[in-house]
């Protein structure tokens, strides 16, 4: 009796360690699970203003982004304070996968074509990397007539190749900030225009004021050289409103062009002289496929 006692108990017991095993592992999993989670939606969108962020378009997803500047605020009532004029960039981007894009423009700013390559290196996540980091090349190539005199200019001169490292870390819901490491390399520089190489320091961040819309502001400084002596650090404010699948920008900035050619080695408006762009950013998302490929 004793020994029939003595193992019905120990068969309880070893099946309750057992159970409670199973239950102390799939804590274990759920949190590491949790610790590995990573973190989403630093930005809206794959533009902060005029700068990259460094999200990704998902795999298969096409995007196509409508880039709008008009004239400055100081061009007075007679230009309807710059709303008569207008610099135009149109873009398709595309994910390869999760986190590489690829993406294509044209402005009409100087008649310029651009291209891009996108990867997404390392993503925040809760209990392990602290911050997302991606990498971003691109090359713009300027197909506005060179001036009778200057005819004689080779095709390699109308490129200018750009790079950045883009990182940047979502503090809270609310709050994320990017730090942008860059270089623009210039095939051709104007007469007085600097240097070859220009370096320069971009940063930014996201205030989320709704569910739908966001405070964004950034700032591309000009390292210590001759450019920055005759040129303006880009500097730019707005506000992103989020309608379904479009992503509405609208902001003011001291920078007519919109990709990094333009805004970091060429600008010359100034916030203190009233050189001040209005201008918006609309994209809108199209899925192309649903498979989630990640590489």
């Amino acid at each position: 009796m004793k020994t029939t006692f003595l193992v019905a108990f120990l068969s309880v017991w070893v099946s309750s360690a057992a159970f409670a095993q199973d239950d102390l592992l799939k804590l274990a999993e759920a949190s590491d699970s949790a610790k590995n989670e990573k973190v989403s939606a630093t930005f809206k969108a794959t533009r902060l203003i005029n700068g990259h962020t460094v999200e990704t378009n998902g795999a298969g997803t096409l995007l196509f982004l409508i880039s709008h500047r008009f004239g400055t605020l100081n061009s007075g009532a007679y230009n309807f304070w710059g709303l008569d004029q207008s610099t135009i960039r149109l873009a398709l981007e595309y994910g390869v996968t999760n986190r590489f894009t690829i993406g294509v423009g044209r402005s009409s700013l100087e008649k310029t074509f651009d291209g891009y390559l996108k990867y997404k290196a390392l993503q925040q996540a809760v209990g392990g990397s602290p911050v997302t980091i991606t990498a971003f090349a691109s090359t713009a190539l300027k197909t506005m007539d060179w001036p009778e005199n200057e005819a004689n200019y080779e095709f390699a001169h109308r490129l200018t190749y750009s790079y950045q490292l883009l990182v940047a870390r979502k503090f809270t819901e609310r709050l994320s900030l990017q730090l942008a490491p860059t270089m623009v390399h210039r095939n051709l520089v104007e007469t007085g225009g600097g240097e070859t190489n220009v370096y320069a320091l971009g940063a930014g961040g996201r205030f989320k004021l709704t569910k739908r819309t966001s405070f964004n502001a950034e700032y591309f400084y000009l390292l210590p050289g001759d450019v920055a002596d005759t040129y303006k650090n880009s500097l730019s404010m707005g506000f992103d409103i989020e309608t379904g699948g479009h992503v509405f920008q609208l902001m003011f900035t001291n920078s007519q062009g919109m990709i990094e050619k333009f805004f970091i080695p060429k600008n010359v408006g100034g916030w203190n002289t009233g050189d001040i762009y209005f201008g918006f950013n609309i994209s809108r998302v199209f899925n192309l496929g649903k498979e989630k490929r990640e590489w």
